[in-house]
């Protein structure tokens, strides 16, 4: 019953049921990043940079999750609507051993290039002594991360949204609580003085990775107890290649496309520091935004990550209307959220700023920054609903060319000649505008190739189903 929503749900209402519960996981999480940064931004501002700067191995990491299992969900979900159980089960098993592999991979990296990833970006040594000690705990126990949103993947490819929200809101309030435990020696509350550990931005990670960590193992009781339509059993497991292989063609476009995101974030931070006139100020504003606009996009994410498994099962079960129908009201809802987002953003960025005890140097800088980049949400609105549905069929590709295009062609080579021009004039902002232009190329792009996919693939599909198709001729 619980499976066949997928195919048998009217739209709309399939698409809020699979997708409000993991909105509101998201909103959870957005919040947790906007408290958690609020916290290091207690201690200095140096400690805020630094977290900021962290935040492109950060991206790296979880784009790598999320990426394989991007591949995970899009595959099972295709199994799981042609009616192959077995092949459903092989899939959810050897995504369980690549998460793994994933931790392995970015602990090694994390404790080993962490130095020179701060190094490179800032000559400040505190901003570098304090970055290492945060990345160093987030990579080096990254296994929750990992764990987390492979389990939570695995239940919305099923259907069962509701508990990947029980997860991550889980892993997200022990967050919050375990804060200011671990982050200040003391922390004046009003109604009573807080005592803990006084570990600083370490205590950031910690209570990061702990919070994870709990998301993780609730993840897999849901899946071993209460999932029925995936059986994950490690006896006699052997890693399949084959389908290893099937779940990085689709997936592999995902993780390429976080890591040209890492990049950017990288580059961008680099250009900031090196042609700004507030130097690591303006990587410190840079770094409030990503924050900040977590809670415009975390919703967007989750709407896709809802309307993923949809697509994905109805191609599956050729069912050509409901797909289309999906698409359409996925892009009309992304669209509204992000146009609203937007009027946020240019109506009180003062006031979003001062959740980050923001002085008056980091006020003159990140007003213009909220303001001019959050032109460019109402366009990546549909830009990111259209990407999903390449990704649920397979065309990741496409959704990697454009992050490509968007990132590194257009949005870094733009930053550096406005943030030269802009230091040349005196008006060290115009860099801010790298980024709606940037978006209306990634745009421009993302229609393009759905255009394509539409009529090479999508248009071939039976209107309601293969056992119609002949009543359709």
């Amino acid at each position: 019953m619980e499976q066949n929503k997928l195919g048998t749900m009217p739209i709309s209402k399939l698409i809020f049921n699979m997708s409000l519960p993991i909105i509101a996981s998201m909103l959870v999480q957005a919040l947790y990043n906007i408290v958690d940064s609020m916290f290091v931004a207690m201690l200095s501002q140096d400690a805020l940079t630094a977290v900021s700067l962290a935040f492109s191995a950060q991206q790296l990491m979880i784009g790598l999750a999320t990426g394989t299992a991007v591949g995970v969900n899009a595959l099972m979900g295709r199994a799981l609507g042609a009616r192959n159980q077995e092949r459903a089960d092989k899939v959810a098993i050897n995504g369980v051993f690549l998460a793994f592999c994933g931790f392995v991979i970015s602990a090694t990296l994390g404790l080993l290039f962490s130095n020179a990833l701060f190094t490179f970006q800032t000559k400040d040594q505190n901003i570098i002594h304090l970055g290492n000690q945060y990345l160093h705990v987030i990579c080096g126990c990254s296994f929750g991360i990992f764990g987390q949103v492979m389990f939570e993947r695995l239940l919305q490819g099923t259907g069962r949204t509701i508990y990947s929200m029980y997860t991550q809101g889980l892993g997200a309030i022990i967050n919050l609580i375990l804060d200011p435990i671990f982050i200040f020696d003391t922390l004046d509350l009003k109604l009573f003085t807080l005592h803990g550990f006084g570990l600083g931005v370490s205590g950031a990670a910690i209570a990061t990775v702990i919070g994870q960590c709990c998301g993780c193992a609730l993840a897999l009781f849901f899946n071993i107890k209460i999932n029925k339509d995936i059986h994950l059993s490690l006896k006699g497991f052997r890693p399949n290649w084959s389908i290893i292989g099937n779940i990085y063609a689709i997936g592999l476009p995902s993780v390429i496309m976080m890591a040209i995101g890492s990049v950017m974030t990288f580059l961008m931070n680099k250009i900031l520091i090196t042609y700004h006139s507030a130097h690591e100020t303006a990587a410190t504003a840079f770094g409030i935004f990503f924050k900040l606009n977590s809670f415009v996009f975390m919703p967007v994410f989750g709407l896709n990550n809802g309307v993923v498994p949809i697509v994905a099962y109805n191609y599956g079960a050729q069912q050509r209307k409901r797909m289309t129908d999906t698409v359409k009201r996925s892009v009309i809802y992304a669209t509204c959220i992000m146009v609203f987002g937007m009027i946020i953003f240019l109506t009180i960025p003062q006031i979003l700023l001062k959740i980050f005890s923001a002085g008056d140097e980091l006020m003159s800088v990140g007003v213009p920054c909220l303001r001019i980049i959050s032109l460019s949400f109402c366009m990546a609105g549909t830009s990111i609903a259209l990407i999903s549905v390449l990704q649920a069929l397979g065309k990741s590709v496409y959704s990697m060319i454009t992050s490509f295009v968007r990132q590194l062609v257009v949005l870094i080579p733009t930053a550096f000649v406005l943030a030269r021009y802009g230091a040349s004039i005196g008006n060290s902002n115009l860099v801010w505008w790298c980024y709606p232009i940037a978006e209306i190329f990634a745009l421009t792009m993302t229609l393009f190739f759905y255009r394509h996919v539409y009529k090479t693939l999508i248009a071939k599909i039976p209107l309601y189903g293969p056992e119609n198709s002949r009543q359709e001729l």
